[in-house]
């Protein structure tokens, strides 16, 4: 329990929801001092479920292509939680209510808008658990979370999930120009060094207001907005979606997906006792929903459980495992090609056959060698949601019929690349 202490620098709100500290900072290498008002809030920043954000890299395995890109998603989290908070004090000195609860919550929420992500962020989505998106199982971890902390996430959940009646909330945590892309562009561009990925975001929130419960940008921000959808756009192709980076993190989906059918057969794998309840059991929704014990054992699942049991599996008896974790820990990582048309099934089915006759493979085998798939982006989905620009005569407009410097328009066109992987 916190103190009730002018003289501890806590000071106790009449509801008992949130609590207020005196000084308590974070040095942010992206935005220097951070400050964190709210003793709840670090409450919350200290649960194990938050603290394993560290051990959950933000780039997957980006770092084999950028190597400095070896942040985490708790810094992530951090960072969005310090955009957040200047956001609402800009709202709040151009008259838009947020009361205090409101701001606890928003704060909460966007803390927690990545806590189901799993090892190496995107990399394993919908491999350790089954058909399960990460925002979902967030979900189930907030309300777990909810449980714990005797409902003092209610609103925030509202929010996150957009049942709040205030919908601009929701478009602060989620959105076409939310804080969670705000800060993992400027974050992901510092760490990579890719500086095209740099983005205004101190400006953008300075243009920030609401009209009519919707978050607009005023007029003058416009500029700031198309740097921001360009720089989103080129950091997809050059970082996010990097042939390179493709190639190790299907390699590391089909390393997870040998070791599943090994261990559903009956097979002795090495791993955490986390690892092991999702290698030895296919869990999907209803299980994390139904058994406490599976979102438990997901809580306690990170990069770590994965690089470890990779070093073991080089030397299992299985070839197949033993050749990808051996390729993955030293970095000998698949030749990918790349290309606008889809690849022709032929042509997977040659590397297929060169592989299972060069190491004695039975084709099944050698599949797990050659990998054929494709990725897509778009740098503004209009169709999801939209930037509203306010225009200096009090109309909103979306900012892609106002740009007169850049055709946003264009750049909300779905771009979709086709590639193929195998073992060289």
């Amino acid at each position: 329990m916190w103190p009730n202490s002018a003289a501890d620098g806590i000071f106790l709100q009449p509801n008992l929801f949130f609590l207020a500290l005196k000084r308590k900072i974070i040095n942010d290498p992206v935005y220097g001092f951070i400050s964190i008002r709210h003793a709840f809030i670090l409450e919350l920043i200290d649960h194990p479920w938050f603290q394993r954000l560290r051990r959950i890299a933000q780039l997957g395995l980006s770092h084999l292509v950028y190597p400095g890109a070896l942040h985490n998603r708790f810094q992530h989290a951090i960072g969005a939680m310090h955009l957040m908070q200047n956001a609402i004090d800009e709202l709040r000195l151009k008259g838009n209510e947020i009361t205090d609860e409101e701001e606890v919550s928003l704060l909460c929420a966007i803390l927690l808008h990545d806590i189901g992500h799993g090892p190496f962020s995107h990399a394993l989505e919908y491999t350790i658990a089954s058909e399960v998106h990460h925002e979902r199982i967030s979900s189930l971890m907030m309300n777990r979370l909810n449980e714990h902390f005797n409902g003092k996430l209610t609103m925030a959940i509202a929010i996150f999930n957009n049942e709040y009646p205030k919908k601009f909330l929701h478009q602060l945590v989620s959105s076409q120009l939310d804080m969670d892309r705000l800060d993992y562009l400027a974050r992901d561009s510092f760490f990579s060094g890719v500086v095209e990925g740099q983005v205004g975001s101190e400006r953008i929130l300075k243009m920030l207001d609401v009209v009519d419960d919707q978050l607009v940008v005023e007029e003058k921000g416009i500029y700031s907005i198309e740097k921001f959808i360009v720089a989103r756009r080129f950091m997809y192709w050059q970082v996010y979606l990097h042939k390179t980076v493709l190639s190790a993190e299907f390699m590391l989906v089909n390393a997870l997906r040998r070791a599943q059918v090994l261990a559903r057969s009956g097979a002795t794998l090495h791993c955490s006792p986390a690892l092991h309840y999702f290698l030895y059991n296919q869990v999907k929704q209803d299980e994390l929903i139904s058994k406490p014990e599976a979102l438990q054992h997901y809580a306690s699942l990170d990069d770590f459980d994965i690089a470890a049991a990779l070093k073991v599996w080089q030397h299992h008896d299985d070839r197949v495992l033993a050749m990808i974790a051996t390729n993955m820990v030293n970095r000998s990582l698949f030749k990918i090609e790349i290309q606008r048309t889809p690849f022709d099934a032929s042509r997977v089915s040659r590397e297929i056959e060169r592989i299972s006759a060069k190491y004695g493979f039975t084709k099944e085998e050698a599949s797990y060698f050659v990998i054929q798939s494709s990725v897509d982006n778009r740098a503004y989905n209009s169709q999801y949601d939209v930037i509203r620009i306010l225009m200096k005569d009090g109309s909103v407009r979306d900012a892609a019929e106002v740009s007169d410097h850049l055709n946003i328009a264009a750049l909300s066109s779905v771009v979709e690349k086709h590639f193929v992987a195998y073992l060289r």
